[in-house]
């Protein structure tokens, strides 16, 4: 139990890194490469940033997913990477079918995928609504 918990712990700082990382990396290139929004209408720019961030977030998320999923193939858990991948997937997003459970070794490491999926989704979209909040503002873009 004890290894899952320091395993599932490692993956969560990880993860959190991967967020981070390519949240820090997104503002880098929006602010060094954004120049080509500035000649579209406001509500263009907004539309755009919102599509970016929305691709951004899923794409951080993707990364998690498969970090999990790699590290549960390789230790056993699923004889192929398809499998691997459907599982993290589904807890990640607390879906949770019960079609496919990892072994009765490993089911801590499932439950601390599921807490770090569930908080790593909510903090990605935190992120990505204060942007678009951020983005109306600085265009002058109002509802409706």
């Amino acid at each position: 139990m004890f290894f899952q918990i320091g395993l599932g712990s490692v993956l969560m700082m990880a993860t959190v890194a991967i967020a981070g990382l390519t949240t820090w990396a997104l503002e880098l290139t929006l602010d060094s490469r954004g120049d080509w929004l500035r000649n579209w209408r406001p509500r263009v720019r907004v539309t755009v940033g919102v599509m970016v961030m929305t691709l951004w977030a899923l794409a951080a998320i993707s990364a998690q997913v498969w970090l999990w999923a790699v590290v549960l193939q390789y230790l056993g858990a699923f004889t192929d990477r398809e499998e691997a991948i459907y599982y993290t997937l589904v807890t990640f997003t607390t879906l949770g079918y019960g079609d496919v459970l990892l072994p009765k070794g490993l089911r801590v490491l499932g439950a601390l995928a599921a807490v770090n999926g569930m908080l790593n989704i909510g903090v990605l979209t935190a992120v990505m609504i204060d942007s678009i909040r951020a983005l109306r503002q600085k265009y002058g873009v109002t509802s409706g």
